[in-house]
């Protein structure tokens, strides 16, 4: 709500919720009663047989009730003007033919480990390719390897993109080099908790991807060291007990973009490609 209110908006016409993880969907009954929204859009009903993730999706089910909901689609595109969103994942399904410029073989894959399955509601997250002229986003959300690597190898079906939002807030269950390595991110953002995400394993990736400038942290990683944690000019939140401080992304459609850290106000700007 503080965020929304520093962008001056007064209300949510689409609200995405990538899987019912608490972390994803806990905070929407409080959203609701925050701000008007119009659409929630999500992957359809709970898929994770465990009591925590049914509770939060019956709590998430009666909060949005009343509300425009659509259950999204691999493949499809949502309708908001100025800007191309494609599903790329949902439900545990996702796309099986190359974005337009896509599709080549992916030479990250003969090395790449064999990925576990998956039957949490992470494997089912709502991933998202954001396009506003020349400018691409992905945000994957929870994502988990296998799945990830199944939109990787052995074809590459996204392509490149400029920011990488990193899956599963940095995790090691998530962000294999060939999908990670094969999208060639020009800065790349973990939205981590200080006690949550950012693995060294999965930093190291992200840090090493080929024609990477920058890597972004939300919160320091405690549970990390120092070496697997950017400068801190380049974290929102430095300290354990946060004042909840944000990254901005600001991009225009020759696909240049800056980021601002919130707790600085120290901006970094990327040129065209």
């Amino acid at each position: 709500m503080a965020a929304a209110h520093q962008a001056g908006i007064t209300q949510l016409d689409y609200v995405l919720i990538t899987h019912y993880h608490r972390d994803h969907v806990g905070g929407v009954p409080q959203l609701v009663d925050g701000i008007k929204v119009g659409t929630f859009l999500d992957h359809g009903p709970n898929l994770e047989d465990s009591e925590v993730t049914r509770t939060d999706y019956a709590a998430y089910e009666k909060a949005i009730a009343g509300h425009t909901h659509v259950v999204v689609k691999p493949g499809w595109e949502l309708p908001i003007k100025g800007l191309q969103i494609q599903v790329l994942a949902a439900a545990g399904d996702h796309i099986t033919h190359p974005l337009p410029g896509a599709g080549e073989a992916n030479s990250y894959c003969g090395s790449e480990p064999a990925a576990a399955p998956d039957n949490t509601e992470n494997a089912r997250s709502v991933g998202v390719l954001i396009t506003y002229g020349h400018f691409r986003f992905l945000d994957l959300g929870d994502l988990t390897k296998k799945k990830e690597l199944e939109i990787a190898c052995p074809n590459n079906l996204l392509g490149t993109v400029d920011l990488f939002l990193v899956t599963h807030h940095g995790a090691d269950l998530s962000n294999p080099k060939a999908l990670v390595w094969a999208l060639h991110p020009r800065a790349a953002v973990i939205d981590n908790g200080p006690r949550k995400g950012s693995s060294p394993a999965a930093w190291q990736i992200v840090h090493d991807s080929p024609g990477l400038e920058d890597l972004w942290q939300l919160h320091y990683a405690e549970e990390s060291d120092r070496d697997h944690n950017v400068a801190e000019n380049r974290i929102a939140n430095v300290k354990e007990n946060c004042e909840g401080k944000f990254l901005k992304v600001a991009a225009e459609a020759d696909g240049t973009f800056t980021v601002t850290n919130g707790r600085t106000g120290e901006q970094k700007a990327y040129g065209k490609k």
